[in-house]
């Protein structure tokens, strides 16, 4: 009966050519793991994924690195709906560094100053709250800012903040303290 209830639901075309998983599975999962105390990451799920976790979930709703769809529309972006509902979870976003997922262009061009970066944290923090937004990074691989280059060079991006106007305790909450407040929430 399973099989047969899943096989009827539309498939969501996830991004990056990943496996797509039919959506009660996925939701099946995301209950699994939130019932063990797992963080469900939405960061690598398309906007349809999304609404499927967000509808059974019981926890914060956490994307360890995206940005903001209005800024860069890219798919894996959040929307401001999106932003929206994980505040109301009390979640967090983590700020993806990839600078695809910054630029307005979407063009994977290192020259991405780091104005464009607190531009994001700007905009996820009108939705979210200072609470609700963190660095997520994303060192695996994606073309990041090459004024950043690595982990290294994360003193520049804490530079941007402070010339931006951001205090000692956002910057604080930013960088480290705001993931350890959702944990905390999520796995106790």
């Amino acid at each position: 009966q399973y099989k047969q209830r899943a096989r009827a639901l539309p498939r969501n075309p996830i991004p990056d050519h990943v496996r797509v998983f039919d959506a009660i599975a996925a939701g099946d999962a995301a209950a699994a793991a939130e019932a063990m105390g797992v963080l469900v990451d939405l960061a690598h799920l398309n906007e349809a994924g999304f609404w499927d976790v967000a509808q059974i979930s019981t926890k914060p709703l956490v994307s360890t690195h995206s940005a903001a769809h209005a800024l860069c529309p890219a798919t894996r972006n959040l929307t401001d709906r999106q932003l929206d509902a994980m505040a109301e979870t009390g979640g967090l976003v983590g700020l993806n560094f990839g600078v695809a997922f910054l630029r307005a262009d979407g063009m994977k061009n290192p020259d991405t100053a780091a104005e464009v970066m607190i531009r994001h944290l700007d905009h996820l923090m009108a939705h979210l709250g200072e609470d609700g937004v963190a660095l997520g990074s994303d060192f695996d691989g994606t073309m990041i800012p090459g004024w950043m280059g690595s982990a290294a060079g994360l003193p520049g991006l804490v530079a941007g903040m402070q010339r931006a106007g951001y205090g000692a305790a956002l910057i604080e909450k930013l960088c480290w303290g705001n993931w350890m407040g959702v944990l905390r929430r999520i796995i106790g």
